[in-house]
């Protein structure tokens, strides 16, 4: 069996202010660099999708195409989708391979596309013909279309978050392609749309509900024999075909019950799906009162910044909140910035420099901050990933600096990644469980790392252009009658 093997990743924020080019999956950010042919087997040892699959196909023939991932951001440029997917295209025209598997993520919005993953079926489809099996895994954060589904023979989601079953997911497409290969022909296939945003805050697979739902959803599948997927979207992403979605392929009659099950647990919960929120001084105020006779550290989510949803990670709301109260013995990060880091690495340790640090990305209510600060530390920005999340990944930073002012240390970086692990911290000299507070440029991910360690998690709503309640984005082509948040207003009227 020759299995052709291919991967694009992107997590759009058509609101953030930054797009995705083809610099950007050049060199991957959040995502390992973008790697072509043999190199892609390299990636059996890292927990993403690709990683598993690999592992589970060891009696099959692979044939690496290539893999690109980009951290989340505003669209994928035309040039950076027209050149990855048109090489992944190419590569499939040659059909001397029996089945084709893709690694996606499934929120991918283009400036000419709305409906990257989409398109990219949709093309494969052409060229392959009806009898040659596609099948892909997706983020639990997929935006699910009614192309992706109808395109591909096989879609199989993660589900937990933060995402620590990435390879795992990667296992099951690997089950789930055999399964079809075995039959001859395509599974029955059912779907149902929810109909209401989820609020990123509250899709923590931790906790209730999402937590009960995948328990349920994992359950139904191994009692009827079916492949069953949540993926609770990406609010975020202004077209028609955004939000969550539930699906499952196997025998037709057990498939549509157990999804319309699964759907109706989902809604008749709605208002479970909510999360309560602090304002920035507020949150640190919170957690100064409990770290003051606690021995490890307060966890507070700068949530609206989170380069893993479209923030550069740049905005101040939270460091300047930390000042106004007085916090010491706080770190924050990533705090990306790259001519901060420049002048850090110019002036050397030891040195004070006057900077207006961050702000730069243009969202309403936040602006540089103005102040003096001590270079305590420099390094290259390269750190190998050392929690759940990605585990062994390698990433560059660019030249990095630990800065502080007052009693709060800051990390402050040349390029983006999500503050989700803690080797991120240390690579800039600070040990986090040493620490008072923790502010990270993170929405849940951070947890799969962090909460081991936290004595309390606190979620901020900080200015930044990942709004934690997705009702307040200025939508404008959602279909008519999603609700925008949980119990909330519905899209047109």
């Amino acid at each position: 069996m020759r299995v052709l093997i291919a991967g694009f990743q992107h997590e759009t924020n058509t609101f953030a202010p930054s797009k995705a080019s083809y610099e950007d999956f050049l060199r991957g950010g959040a995502f390992p660099a973008m790697l072509r042919g043999s190199d892609l087997l390299a990636m059996r040892d890292i927990n993403i999708p690709l990683g598993g699959f690999i592992r589970a196909m060891t009696d099959a023939e692979l044939v690496p195409v290539l893999w690109a991932g980009a951290t989340p951001a505003a669209h994928v440029t035309r040039e950076a989708f027209e050149n990855i997917a048109g090489e992944i295209v190419r590569a499939a025209s040659t059909r001397n391979f029996d089945a084709i598997y893709l690694d996606l993520h499934g929120a991918m919005v283009c400036e000419h596309l709305d409906d990257g993953e989409g398109e990219l079926l949709n093309r494969l489809r052409a060229v392959v013909g009806p009898h040659i099996p596609i099948v892909a895994s997706l983020d639990l954060h997929a935006n699910v279309t009614e192309k992706m589904l109808t395109r591909a023979d096989g879609l199989v989601a993660y589900r937990t978050y933060p995402h620590v079953d990435m390879a795992e997911t990667g296992t099951r497409a690997a089950f789930l392609l055999r399964r079809i290969l075995q039959r001859g022909n395509a599974l029955y296939r059912s779907s149902r749309q929810i109909p209401f945003l989820l609020p990123l805050n509250g899709m923590c697979t931790l906790v209730e509900p999402a937590r009960d739902i995948y328990e349920a959803m994992a359950a139904a599948e191994s009692q009827h024999g079916l492949s069953l997927s949540f993926a609770m979207g990406f609010p975020a992403a202004d077209f028609p075909e955004c939000g969550p979605m539930v699906w499952g392929y196997g025998d037709s009659e057990a498939v549509e019950q157990q999804v319309a099950r699964l759907a109706d647990q989902i809604i008749s919960r709605e208002a479970q799906w909510a999360v309560p929120l602090l304002e920035p001084e507020d949150a640190v105020r919170t957690a100064m009162k409990i770290s003051a006779n606690a021995s490890r550290p307060v966890v507070i989510a700068d949530t609206q910044d989170n380069p893993g949803g479209g923030g550069d990670s740049d905005t101040t709301g939270m460091l300047r909140a930390l000042l106004a109260c007085g916090a010491q013995n706080a770190a924050l990060g990533l705090m990306v910035d790259p001519a901060a880091a420049a002048a850090a690495h110019a002036a050397g340790p030891g040195a004070d420099i006057i900077l207006g640090l961050g702000g730069h990305s243009r969202v309403a209510g936040d602006a540089p901050f103005e102040s003096t600060f001590r270079v305590e530390q420099l390094c290259d920005g390269r750190c190998q990933y050392g929690g759940p999340m990605m585990h062994g990944k390698w990433s560059d930073l660019g030249p990095s600096a630990r800065l502080s002012v007052g009693g709060v240390q800051i990390v402050v970086t040349t390029h983006k990644d999500q503050m989700l692990d803690r080797n991120l911290y240390r690579m800039a000299g600070i040990e986090p469980e040493a620490m008072k507070i923790l502010v990270n440029k993170s929405s849940v991910h951070f947890r799969a790392d962090f909460e081991p360690i936290a004595e309390a998690i606190l979620v901020a709503k900080a200015p930044g252009p990942l709004l934690a309640d997705p009702a307040e984005y200025p939508w404008t082509r959602l279909r008519k009658g999603l609700r925008l948040r949980p119990l909330g207003p519905a899209f047109g009227g």
